[in-house]
């Protein structure tokens, strides 16, 4: 059991990888593709790869000489398809406001969600929330103000489009929440990809002009982040967290702003003024103290099935 949960924190710890560096595919492929497009052609690729895995349990029933479809029951369309409102969405403002912002940066803007949960749901469901939350939102608050602010006390474009984007990340979180409740993840996710790739394509068709040739040219942006971020990131966070404390999940994947930081400075030679990383750090505090005593919380009350 113990070796198990050693691997399941290096799996997630390689999942905190694939997502932070998915912000510099993301930042790199903006070169040849228009951000909406680019979010349409890796959710088509991320719904493929999820696809494929909710529907490998039928294909081995099938091998065996059973019969069946996929079921999908009405509270897991239901569920997936407001998932997938909200992860298009939410991914279309973070593409935008990528062109804008380094891609260290807005891993640490989008990572903002975490602190935004625990405060939507007091606001909109009067669900209690711990003071180490409410302390944490403070920090964050003072945390953006280093990492955003201009001298002239205002928010660039980029820091704007991504921060509608940590708060609409937010609300997809809050509906993963109240939908696995009711579904099958698996069965949810897929559909949420699935849709997701539909209103995407069709804000892309209505708001840009895509071409083959751009999505070709940008090609390997977009296998990365919807083969091994979607795909394969979700596939290694639902089997590492099997085996995983809720808390140490939750923080080991929270180093994924930190990962986007060193990737964008190695790869893309991003530089951030030391202001900026002040900020990050006391975003990361924030981000840390956010989420120990909410996931104690869960682990206490049997956590996560």
């Amino acid at each position: 059991m113990k070796r198990n949960s050693i691997l399941g924190s290096l799996l997630l710890t390689l999942v905190a990888v694939i997502w932070g560096t998915a912000f510099v595919f993301q930042r790199a492929g903006m070169d040849q593709i228009t951000p909406i497009t680019f979010v349409a052609s890796r959710m088509t690729i991320s719904a493929v790869a999820v696809g494929v895995v909710t529907l490998l349990p039928f294909l081995r029933s099938s091998a065996s000489g059973s019969t069946g479809t996929p079921r999908f029951s009405r509270s897991e369309l239901t569920g997936g398809l407001l998932c997938g409102v909200f992860l298009s969405i939410a991914s279309i403002f973070q593409q935008m406001g990528i062109v804008y912002t380094p891609a260290g940066k807005a891993g640490f803007i989008t990572a903002m969600y975490i602190l935004l949960v625990p405060v939507i749901r007091f606001l909109m469901f009067r669900k209690k929330t711990s003071w180490h939350v409410w302390l944490a939102v403070g920090i964050g608050i003072v945390g953006m103000y280093f990492l955003c602010m201009t001298q002239s006390l205002r928010l660039t474009r980029g820091d704007v489009l991504i921060c509608i984007c940590a708060l609409l990340f937010s609300g997809h979180i809050l509906c993963c929440d109240f939908s696995v409740e009711r579904g099958n993840a698996v069965r949810i996710s897929a559909i949420q990809f699935f849709s997701a790739t539909l209103i995407s394509w069709i804000a892309a068709f209505i708001l840009e002009k895509p071409s083959f040739s751009g999505i070709v040219s940008a090609a390997v942006p977009i296998l990365y982040c919807g083969a091994i971020s979607g795909g394969v990131g979700y596939t290694l966070q639902i089997v590492a967290q099997r085996h995983t404390d809720p808390t140490i999940a939750s923080l080991l994947m929270s180093l994924e702003s930190v990962f986007a930081v060193i990737a964008g400075a190695l790869i893309l030679r991003e530089r951030m003024q030391p202001k900026e990383l002040i900020g990050c750090i006391i975003m990361f505090a924030a981000i840390v103290l956010a989420q120990i005593p909410q996931k104690r919380k869960s682990a206490s009350s049997g956590g996560p099935s």
